[in-house]
């Protein structure tokens, strides 16, 4: 029988599935090889895991671990969660805005040479455009506070380099003894930022280029040809409506914190040579659709965005920064307070008390909760496709 026949596929099937063509065509970095490999192991037998067994019914079952890749479908949920929980930690009593900066589509190539290195240059040209607003534009100034997220995909896998930011609008004043908050639809003047950030994004790619950061750029001229042409065109900043209401704030963001290329719920079925998924065409009034990738092609779309091992794609700047988040949060809700800055529609920082749930709980009897007997060694096996 031939197991390819419409079935239906995850993650760690698509890459048993087609890897091995994969890499006939297209070249497996250490970084990708790690990323496969835990996504095939994620939740089996090779990692190991516990048996337990109900202590009302006697149900047994075998759980595995997880791999806790940060590129794995299975663990994002997990994690996101977690984050979602720290993060209460830190929320304000103010209103909240969400701007999205996009690098154009001309840098494509320079990140997949460079990926670590232009993805850094954009967390700090974005940093940089928004910390000359804080200091010059009357709408809000002082020293802000900002999450960002690196997202290097759209719905069609293919890349779309963006950062999700997320900022309080309340500023705090130098000295640390005064704050200045803001009821502003929107934070600042989009098209006065898209300039801003345009100017110092292709400042700092030029100055690593002549620094020999981005060596691997080889073509002649081909630095100062790109950067004199995006010079010309309009940058994209989208900056969403304000939110106000805490928990929707955290929630809204740990949507995008623990994101990755595509979770395995938009994965429908593969064949012997294809991959089909749903995506969303925003260039189609965001209708939902379905589309049928040759296998590898799906695969090598997936893995271009596997980031470096150890950089950051979530970062924190500011009096959010993890230096001095809990001292100046801290500050920030003692001034804001004294200055009568509590918005009506914001009152509750931390989540309501929940009655605790068993995290063992039996899911055949929903009664008795779940004891281990004992631990299933891992495997500890080389995965055969990357031998």
């Amino acid at each position: 029988m031939n197991r390819f026949k419409s079935t239906p596929a995850d993650m760690a099937q698509v890459i048993q599935d087609f890897l091995p063509a994969y890499r006939q065509r297209y070249c497996l970095t250490p970084d990708q090889a790690s990323v496969c490999q835990s996504i095939v192991q994620c939740q089996t037998e090779d990692l190991g895991g516990e048996y337990s067994q109900c202590t009302a019914c006697g149900y047994e079952q075998r759980l595995y671990h997880s791999c806790g890749n940060r590129h794995c479908p299975r663990c994002k949920q997990k994690a996101s969660e977690q984050w979602e929980d720290k993060q209460q930690e830190a929320l304000l009593p103010v209103r909240y805005y969400h701007l999205v900066f996009t690098l154009p589509h001309e840098f494509n190539a320079w990140c997949q040479l460079h990926p670590g290195e232009v993805y850094s240059l954009f967390f700090k040209a974005l940093w940089q455009t928004l910390s000359l607003f804080s200091k010059t534009h009357k709408r809000l100034t002082g020293q802000l506070g900002i999450t960002c997220v690196l997202h290097t995909w759209g719905q069609n896998l293919q890349r779309h380099i963006h950062i999700h930011c997320l900022i309080p609008g309340v500023a705090l004043k130098e000295g640390h003894d005064a704050i200045e908050s803001t009821q502003s639809d929107y934070l600042y003047p989009v098209n006065a930022l898209k300039k801003v950030f345009r100017g110092k994004m292709v400042s700092l790619l030029r100055h690593a280029y002549q620094q020999g950061d981005l060596f691997r750029i080889t073509g002649d001229n081909e630095v100062s040809k790109v950067l004199d042409e995006v010079m010309r065109k309009k940058w994209s900043i989208y900056i969403k409506p304000y939110l106000e209401n805490p928990e929707t704030v955290v929630k809204y963001l740990s949507r995008y914190t623990y994101r990755i290329a595509i979770s395995n719920y938009r994965i429908i079925k593969t064949d012997e040579q294809h991959v089909y998924f749903h995506w969303k065409d925003y260039a189609d009034n965001n209708r939902k659709k379905i589309m049928k990738l040759e296998g590898v092609e799906f695969l090598r779309r997936f893995l271009m965005h596997v980031l470096p091992s150890g950089f950051m794609r979530i970062r924190h700047f500011g009096f959010l920064a993890n230096c001095v988040r809990r001292e100046r949060v801290t500050l920030l809700r003692q001034l804001l307070q004294a200055a009568g800055h509590l918005s009506s529609t914001v009152t509750q920082i931390m989540k309501p008390n929940e009655p605790e749930k068993p995290v063992c709980l039996c899911p055949s009897c929903h009664q008795g909760n779940m004891r281990s007997l004992y631990q299933i060694p891992s495997l500890k096996k080389r995965w055969q496709l990357l031998a």
